[in-house]
């Protein structure tokens, strides 16, 4: 079976879910209902590689491919689009934005790749690539804020709004943090709404100067502090106790064992 046979095969059962003598709860779904799962796909996908777990990656990317279909035969129902008008859109974009492959555009390395597809996207929305229009208004106000301020921080630093070395960026997240504890004794709930977030957009800079993804590096400590919370609770019920139970100096004593186990 060709990969085309197998996409078609895809398409046509997430038809007769939705058909008359469907999938009750297929049939039920609307784009609204089925928006918190394509957010939860998503990353279940970063997870599989961040585990580096190719056979959960290959099963994990099926579920994410299932959102694009079942978005697809939804609009598809009500007359606005089909899959094929998803394929053929993002071929005819692909071959837009690449003109240094399809068209004779030169392009030497990746910064120069990124500078022919800023100027494209700008002319695609309507916008003259040579009128002046505020930088940041390109960035969507709709993805999650950690990834908004990456991508703020990355277009202000090409403008040359930057900071020189990376002492630069640390000492400033010493001055939020200590501008974050001179509001503590306020007890002003937006002012100290204002300097956390602050603080996180310095962190995300940092993260950004030296080159970490920032959603990735956070993830990658949730999950060590997972780990090291189970090893804590197990050693606490080898003790048969629970965490209520120890003292703040009995915690922390089990958590340098937990940190030690790694």
């Amino acid at each position: 079976m060709s990969t085309g046979e197998r996409f078609e095969r895809a398409v046509a059962i997430m038809e007769r879910l939705r058909a008359p003598g469907g999938c009750p709860w297929d049939r039920e779904q609307t784009f609204d209902s089925i928006k918190p799962y394509t957010l939860e796909e998503t990353y279940e996908v970063f997870e599989a590689i961040e585990n580096r777990d190719w056979q959960e990656l290959r099963s994990e990317l099926g579920d994410l491919l299932l959102q694009v279909l079942f978005y697809s035969e939804m609009a598809r129902e009500a007359g606005h689009f089909s899959i094929n008008d998803v394929l053929d859109a993002l071929s005819d974009k692909l071959v837009r934005r690449h003109p240094h492959v399809f068209g004779d555009v030169e392009a030497n390395d990746s910064h120069q790749v990124l500078q022919n597809w800023d100027k494209i996207k700008q002319q695609e929305r309507g916008h003259d690539p040579e009128a002046r229009h505020h930088l940041l208004g390109s960035v969507s106000r709709k993805m999650p804020a950690l990834q908004e301020a990456e991508k703020i921080n990355r277009k202000a630093a090409k403008t040359g709004f930057d900071w020189p070395d990376v002492h630069g960026i640390l000492d400033k997240l010493k001055e939020e943090a200590e501008e974050l504890a001179a509001e503590l004794p306020k007890a002003d709930h937006a002012r100290l709404q204002d300097e956390v977030g602050d603080l996180f957009f310095t962190v995300v800079n940092l993260a950004r100067y030296l080159k970490v993804d920032a959603e990735s590096a956070l993830r990658s400590t949730n999950a060590k502090f997972r780990r090291r919370f189970a090893a804590l609770e197990d050693a606490a019920w080898a003790q048969e106790r629970d965490l209520p139970q120890l003292s703040a100096a009995e915690l922390d004593q089990l958590w340098e064992c937990a940190k030690q186990l790694e």
